[in-house]
């Protein structure tokens, strides 16, 4: 065992060697953990299934935190993912402080990114995937399960360009989609064309003739079983995102259209069946109990990682969290037709560690090449932590929302409940990057204009619903809308029009009346011909004339009930 002087050497020359810059705490943290260690696994069976989802085109390495509040309601309640902070680690025996608490949890996220360093990189990925790939030749499989090609400023210049390219470097085998339709359905065919595997969407259907826009399923031989793969894109695109954008293309859960294709490729002679969806967890739980013969369930959308699958029935359900920060490896035992067994790993991609593949890294480099200079354009510093992801106001859209009000001249702001962002730490300096990571979207218009209390309380609770909805097909869209100039109060356990209450201007202290109007600014309107600066001109503005900013806790979001 090393003493304590022992240990700090080895730490200190391991930080010589990383290059200048890398705080010794780093130095210290990574030490312990090594490349061969993430991708140790005692390898089971004769399949492999590794899956990534909800990169949001983030093609470097970055900071991103997981959420210290995800409620479930109904039968979820208390459930994975809806377990946070040191119940989760409780739950899957994590220590406080490890590599692990930093990875799947907020637990003292500002002083272990210090220690652990940033995740992701497109080319630490590839390093993973080819390991496992050499290891387990012709028995393996990469699927990408959506919001792929929509998060940063060169997918928005490139309309999803970039992220083809990558994802066609890596040799992915299929992909499902959700964000990539929000580039219209002309650029998603062009885009389609480009990639070089199937894009599978077994549930979308022209709106005129009922007939399927694209493939549904693919099949595959690997380690002499026969694989069926059926493609799940997210239900709900045209309300959650622009209807105008794909006019003539239908989405929903089609749980009956699912059932009907595991009927037929068993029929046909699939020795394992895989639904490759971008549903949400909650409600791929919900499916497996109700459509037969699923064995293994690659979920996206809610951005969730677990350490563990979820078991419903025979059904084993994978979370792979997002932005490139996790590749689950799922290894499975199929013989005489049927899955006898499997072993799981999620393997966090701590950039630090990993070894970049020099190919990915060169592609990268002339993908974001033309792009450097805006790319690394400073515009001031944050002195608070900034991120996104949680069911409430995360601290990167109450700075968006603090910009929306000054810029816009408005007493209430509004940001949409999106769950992808990158975050940043305490005095990290925040680059035109860093604004595209929590910005970029082909809808970026912010808008101001007049609404009534009523009106207000009436998008609040319609926005509550979608997310709290007791049954999970109900629940259409991300977290709840972030707010700025006025403060709220919301049981989750309410019904639809009773969730919101207290609803209260922050500038006078008065309640929101239902008769008066009030200027109210926000982006990302899903209506069509929305007027306004792009969002990220409006938060360069902000933040360049302050320079430094600073996010107090957000206190005027009260929830009870839970």
């Amino acid at each position: 065992m090393l003493s304590r002087r022992d240990f700090l050497q080895v730490s200190l020359a391991a930080g010589a060697v990383w290059g200048a810059g890398i705080p010794w705490a780093r130095a210290a943290a990574q030490q312990k953990l090594t490349q061969d260690d993430l991708l140790a696994f005692e390898p089971l069976g004769n399949v492999t299934l590794l899956h990534i989802t909800d990169i949001h085109a983030q093609l470097v390495p970055v900071y991103f935190r997981e959420p210290s509040v995800n409620i479930g309601v109904g039968e979820a309640q208390g459930l994975p993912p809806h377990v946070t902070g040191e119940a989760f680690l409780k739950k899957y025996g994590l220590s406080g402080g490890s590599a692990s608490a930093y990875a799947l949890t907020d637990q003292d996220f500002g002083a272990l990114a210090q220690a652990y360093g940033k995740v992701g990189g497109i080319d630490r990925l590839a390093t993973l995937i080819k390991a496992v790939r050499a290891e387990r030749p012709n028995q393996t499989l990469f699927f990408d399960g959506g919001d792929t090609w929509q998060g940063s400023y060169t997918s928005h210049e490139s309309q999803g360009g970039d992220m083809v390219r990558v994802m066609n470097a890596l040799g992915t085998d299929a992909m499902t989609a959700h964000w990539e339709f929000t580039y219209g359905s002309d650029r998603v065919e062009e885009l389609i064309e480009m990639i070089e595997f199937p894009f599978l969407a077994n549930n979308v259907r022209d709106t005129e003739w009922e007939e399927s826009v694209f493939e549904g399923v693919s099949t595959f031989e690997r380690g002499g079983a026969k694989i069926a793969v059926i493609g799940q894109a997210f239900p709900y695109t045209p309300v959650a995102n622009p209807r105008y954008k794909v006019p003539t293309w239908s989405f929903g859960i089609r749980e009956e259209a699912i059932q009907e294709r595991v009927e037929e490729v068993r029929a046909a002679g699939a020795d394992l069946v895989v639904l490759l969806s971008h549903n949400g967890f909650d409600v791929d739980r919900k499916l497996a109990s109700r459509v037969k013969g699923i064995d293994v369930i690659l979920t996206g959308h809610t951005h969730d990682a677990l350490p563990e699958v979820v078991m419903v029935g025979k059904t084993v359900l994978v979370a792979s969290g997002s932005h490139g920060k996790f590749l689950s490896r799922l290894d499975l035992d199929v013989r005489d037709g049927e899955l006898k067994g499997f072993r799981y790993k999620l393997m966090p991609v701590f950039s630090d560690v990993i070894a970049p593949d020099p190919e990915m890294t060169a592609l990268v480099e002339d993908i974001r090449a033309p792009h450097k200079a805006l790319l690394e354009k400073v515009v001031g510093t944050t002195d608070s932590l900034l991120f996104r992801r949680g069911n409430f106001n995360g601290t990167f859209d109450d700075l968006i929302c603090q910009a929306l009000l000054e810029e816009r001249d408005a007493e209430i702001a509004l940001s949409p409940g999106f769950r992808w962002g990158a975050s940043l730490l305490p005095g990290q300096e925040i680059t035109m990057e860093d604004v595209h990571n929590a910005t970029s979207i082909t809808y970026p218009a912010a808008y101001r204009t007049e609404m009534t209390g009523a009106f207000l309380k009436t998008v609040m609770e319609d926005v509550a619903d979608n997310l709290f909805n007791p049954d999970p097909y109900y629940q259409q869209g991300g977290d709840m809308v972030r707010v700025g100039g006025f403060g709220y109060t919301i049981d989750p356990t309410e019904s639809i029009g009773s969730r919101i209450s207290n609803m209260t201007l922050l500038s006078s202290g008065a309640p929101i009346d239902p008769v008066k109007s009030y200027a109210v600014t926000g982006w990302a309107s899903v209506n069509e011909g929305t007027e306004g600066p792009p969002i990220w001109d409006v938060v360069e503005s902000y933040v360049t004339k302050h320079k430094a900013v600073s996010v107090a806790p957000n206190d005027a979001v009260k929830v009870v009930g839970v």
